[in-house]
This record gives C-alpha cells, sequence and structure tokens, in this order.
C-alpha cells in the first residue's frame, strides 16, 4: 500500500514538471509574438507618419506601448521562473 501512495505521489510530481516546462515555452512564444507584433506596428506608425496621418499615428504609439509593457511583463515573469528553477535545483 505504501509504495502505491509512494508512486503516485512521485507520477505527479514528474508531471509537474513537465507542465512547468509547457508553461515556459508558451511565455516564449508569447515574447516573440509580441516583439512581431511590435515591429508591425512601428511599420505602421512609420506609413502613418509619413502619409501625414497624425490621428492615426497617435494611436499606433499608444497601442505600441502598450504592448511594449505586456512584453515586458513577459520577459520579467520569465526571468522569475527561470531563476526559482535554478533555485530549486541547489
Amino acid at each position: 500500500m505504501k509504495r502505491t501512495v509512494l508512486g503516485i505521489v512521485l507520477l505527479g510530481l514528474m508531471s509537474a514538471g513537465s507542465l512547468m516546462a509547457e508553461d515556459r515555452r508558451g511565455e516564449i512564444q508569447d515574447i516573440n509574438r509580441d516583439r512581431a507584433q511590435i515591429q508591425h506596428d512601428r511599420w505602421e506608425l512609420r506609413r502613418d507618419y509619413r502619409d501625414g496621418n497624425y490621428a492615426a499615428a497617435q494611436r499606433e504609439r499608444a497601442e505600441m506601448l502598450r504592448r511594449e509593457r505586456d512584453l515586458n511583463r513577459d520577459r520579467r515573469d520569465l526571468h522569475r521562473d527561470n531563476r526559482d528553477r535554478y533555485w530549486n535545483w541547489r
């Protein structure tokens, strides 16, 4: 009985580690997606300034700043996850 319970507990711990790896992979994909969207926003911002559409440029700048804040938040979360992972291995 004790071996069965211990086996179930160990199986649960191993699955938790793989879930953490999947979460980190999702965060990295989110960071890459945010970078691509910021690049596209920069292109649209340059186009709006070139065309003289300053109202659209102002909206693009606001959107770009929002995405940059989100990107920084995602980077900070990933850094914390990596830091915690390091200290858990010690």
